[in-house]
C-alpha cells in the first residue's frame, strides 16, 4: 500500500509573515476555503495570541472551514495555549501546533533557559494541549542549528507527554538536502521508531533556495508530512512552495512512492488567489504555477510540442489548472507556431503571403518580443493580399526640435532599389513626402489615426490613414511598435492600392 504525504499548509500564518502582507479576516477566509477546495490537509489558520484580528480570523475559519484539520500555532505557555484552543475549538479537526527552539544560539539569546528548562517546558506545554485536543503537533524550532542529541531528546518528550506529529523546522533555510534527509531519518528511527500513530513533518525555509529539494529529501528520508505555503510566500526568502512539491510528488510518483491527496487541479486559481490577497506577484518562470511554466517561444520546442505535447512537457497544464500549454509567438518562433496560430484565428494565407506575413511578423517580433493574437491579425492583415508596386525596405529619420525632420526611405520597385529623402513638418509628415516621391505620385493625406493594439510600454500601435489622389480615395493600415514606422506602413498601404488602380485604369477594366 503505498504511504501518503500529508500536506500541512501554513500561507495563513507563516505566509502572511511576510513583509508587507496584512490580510484582513474576510480575505483569510476566502484563502482558507480555497485552500479546502485544493484538499490540502491541515490549514494552519494563524497565531492567536498574536493579536485580536488573528485570533477572530482563526475563529471563523474554525467555525466555517470544514475539511482539513485547522490548526492554530502558540507558544508552550498557558497563554499562548488557551487562546489558541478558545479560537479553534469549534473546528471539525482542531490541532494544536506547539514550537520552542533547541538550539544553543536561541536558547542562550532567545529563550534565556537551560536545556532542562526546555526539555520541562515542552512537556508542560503539550500536556496541557493535549488536555484540549488529542491532535497535538510540536516543532524544535531552529532544529537543524540545534545539537542532534538534545534536540530529539525533547521531540521524544514531547510524544510522551501526548504529541502525534512532530515537525523538524529548517526555521533559517541553513540546511542541505543531505544533511536535512540524515537528520530526519534519524529523528524517524530514534522517534517515531515503529509507532504508527506519529507522524515526522518537515518545515523549510528558503534562503539558500533549498526548501522544496530539502523536503522531497525528508519524504524519501521517512518525513509524511510536508508543511510550506502557496507561492512560496514566508519569511525573508520565504516557505517551501506546496505547489511544488505537490507536482513533484505526483509527477515523480515512480521515485517517491508516496501519494498526495491534492487536488491539484486547483493549485493555479488557488495561486493566483493568494497573489491577489497578498499582492506578491508570481514570477512569470515560476514553476508549476508561473505564467511561462507552459509556455513555449523556441521554434524547436514549439514544433516539439505541436506534434506532441509531451516533447518538452512532463506535466499536463490540464492537471494543475493552467488550461492548455501556450505557445508564444516571439522572436524565436518558427513558421509551425506562427501557421498554427493562424489557422486558430481562422486566417489561411497562399505560400507566397504566408512568407511575407511571416517576414513581417518576425520583424514585429524582433522589437517587441511577444506578439499577441491581436497583433498578429492586425499584422496579416496589415498590408492586405495585394502585390506590392513599392516595397519599403528601410526608413531612417533625422532632425527634431532645433532641426528639420528628414526622412530618408529606400524601396524596391520592378528589381530596382531606389532611395528618396525630404524634409517635413514632422516625423510622419516627413515619411509622407518621401514616399510620394518613391511611387511618383501627387497625394494627399486625409484621414490619420493611430490606435492601440496591445498595451504596455512597449504596446504596439495600429496606424490607419486614407490618402486621396486622383479624385479618389484610398485606405491603408500599419502595425508597429513605433509609430513612424507604423504611419509609413499604412502610407505604403494605401499608395499600393492607388498604383494598382492606375495601373488597372490604364489597361481598361474587364467587362
Amino acid at each position: 500500500m503505498t504511504d501518503t504525504v500529508r500536506i500541512f499548509d501554513t500561507t495563513l500564518r507563516d505566509g502572511e509573515q511576510s513583509p508587507g502582507i496584512a490580510l484582513g479576516e474576510e480575505d483569510k477566509l476566502a484563502i482558507a476555503h480555497q485552500l479546502a477546495d485544493l484538499g490540502v490537509d491541515v490549514i494552519e489558520a494563524g497565531f492567536p495570541a498574536a493579536s485580536e484580528g488573528d485570533f477572530a480570523a482563526v475563529k471563523r475559519i474554525a467555525r466555517e472551514v470544514r475539511g482539513p484539520v485547522i490548526a492554530a500555532l502558540a507558544r508552550p505557555i498557558p497563554g499562548d495555549i488557551d487562546r489558541a484552543w478558545d479560537a479553534i475549538r469549534e473546528a471539525g479537526r482542531p490541532r494544536l501546533h506547539l514550537f520552542l527552539a533547541t538550539s544553543d544560539l536561541h536558547m542562550e539569546h532567545k529563550l534565556r533557559m537551560s536545556r532542562d528548562e526546555v526539555k520541562e517546558a515542552a512537556r508542560i506545554g503539550v500536556e496541557r494541549a493535549r488536555g484540549y485536543c488529542a491532535d497535538i503537533e510540536f516543532s524544535p524550532e531552529d532544529a537543524t542549528r540545534s545539537e542532534p542529541a538534545f534536540m530529539i531528546e525533547v521531540c521524544n518528550v514531547a510524544v510522551e507527554a501526548g504529541a502525534t506529529t512532530i515537525n523538524i523546522p529548517d526555521t533559517v533555510g541553513y540546511a542541505t538536502p543531505a544533511d536535512y534527509s540524515a537528520l530526519i531519518a534519524r529523528v524517524v528511527a530514534e522517534v517515531k521508531g515503529d509507532r504508527d500513530d506519529i507522524y515526522i513533518s518537515t518545515h523549510c525555509h528558503d534562503d539558500l533556495g533549498l526548501a522544496v529539494a530539502n523536503s522531497l529529501a525528508a519524504v524519501e528520508a521517512g518525513a509524511r508530512q510536508v508543511e510550506g505555503a502557496i507561492n512560496g510566500i514566508g519569511e525573508r526568502a520565504g516557505n517551501t512552495a506546496l505547489e511544488e512539491v505537490i507536482m513533484a510528488l505526483r509527477t515523480r510518483e515512480d521515485h517517491y512512492g508516496v501519494a498526495v491527496g491534492a487536488d491539484t487541479r486547483y493549485l493555479f486559481t488557488t495561486s493566483r488567489l493568494v497573489s491577489r490577497l497578498t499582492k506578491y506577484p508570481v514570477q512569470y518562470n515560476k514553476a508549476v504555477v508561473g505564467r511561462n511554466a507552459f509556455a513555449h517561444e523556441s521554434g524547436i520546442h514549439q514544433h516539439g510540442v505541436l506534434n506532441e505535447r509531451t516533447t518538452y512537457e512532463i506535466m499536463d497544464p490540464m492537471a494543475v489548472g493552467q488550461g492548455e500549454s501556450k505557445i508564444v509567438l516571439g522572436k524565436h518562433s518558427g513558421r509551425a507556431a506562427f501557421g498554427d496560430a493562424l489557422n486558430t484565428l481562422g486566417i489561411v494565407l497562399e505560400d507566397e503571403d504566408f512568407e511575407r506575413a511571416f517576414e513581417r511578423f518576425k520583424s514585429v517580433a524582433d522589437r517587441k518580443g511577444e506578439v499577441t493574437a491581436d497583433g498578429l491579425a492586425t499584422i496579416v492583415t496589415d498590408e492586405g493580399a495585394l502585390d506590392e508596386v513599392v516595397r519599403l525596405v528601410s526608413m531612417d529619420l533625422t532632425g527634431g526640435d532645433s532641426t528639420t525632420p528628414l526622412a530618408t526611405v529606400k524601396v524596391e520597385s520592378r528589381g530596382l532599389t531606389l532611395e528618396f529623402a525630404a524634409e517635413g513638418d514632422g516625423m510622419v509628415d516627413a515619411a509622407f513626402v518621401a514616399l510620394t516621391q518613391a511611387f511618383g505620385v501627387d497625394a494627399t493625406l486625409v484621414d490619420y489615426r493611430v490606435s492601440p493594439v496591445t498595451m504596455g510600454a512597449d504596446a504596439m500601435a495600429a496606424v490607419d490613414v486614407i490618402v486621396r489622389m486622383r479624385g479618389r480615395t484610398f485606405t491603408g493600415r500599419g502595425v508597429s511598435t513605433d509609430v513612424v514606422q507604423g504611419s509609413a506602413r499604412a502610407f505604403v498601404a494605401a499608395l499600393n492600392k492607388a498604383a494598382h488602380k492606375a495601373l488597372s485604369d490604364a489597361v481598361g477594366e474587364p467587362t
